[in-house]
């Protein structure tokens, strides 16, 4: 028989689904920015511009950085983080290398939509968040994923610029 401070303790059902869900979301985003740091490895493989290449460099760290930070956080409440970006890395660099085809107004707008995935996946993420992945997102992840969006935003303005 179970001592009443054993039962208290053993976390419920609804608890371990719970922090299932939250550890899916963040499985999610990680792969998420798996894939956004092979997108820029890609992109930055095609692009001459030095100017470009730097922005594009800038924009991979920001995506390492936060793999990293999920990469712990995914650890920190007992989850293993996937190896690879799966099918959306897949899918990405598809979509890059297509959109490399077409030069560096096509890359870049390929990148800006991954952005904008990344802002919504973020903000899905947030909704359904424990108080611990609610901060990390809400003050460190969002918001590099808006600056980073911008920056990708402010690009596609670049290269579309007449000369």
């Amino acid at each position: 028989m179970m001592h009443p401070t054993q039962a208290q303790q053993a976390p419920t059902k609804q608890a371990v689904n719970e922090k299932l869900a939250v550890n899916e979301k963040l499985v999610e985003c990680f792969r998420h920015e798996l894939s956004a740091v092979e997108t820029y490895q890609l992109a930055l493989e095609s692009v001459s511009h030095v100017g470009l290449h730097r922005a594009l460099q800038e924009l991979l760290v920001s995506h390492s950085r936060r793999t990293d930070q999920l990469r712990e956080s995914i650890r920190r409440q007992g989850g293993e983080p996937p190896t690879s970006s799966g099918v959306w890395g897949v899918f990405a660099k598809a979509v890059q290398m297509g959109a490399d085809l077409l030069g560096d107004r096509g890359a870049i707008s390929a990148l800006e939509e991954g952005e904008d995935r990344g802002i919504a996946l973020y903000a899905e993420a947030l909704a359904g968040a424990d108080p611990s992945s609610r901060t990390l997102i809400a003050m460190e992840l969002l918001p590099e994923q808006q600056r980073t969006h911008e920056i990708c935003r402010t690009l596609k303005d670049f290269v579309i610029a007449p000369s």
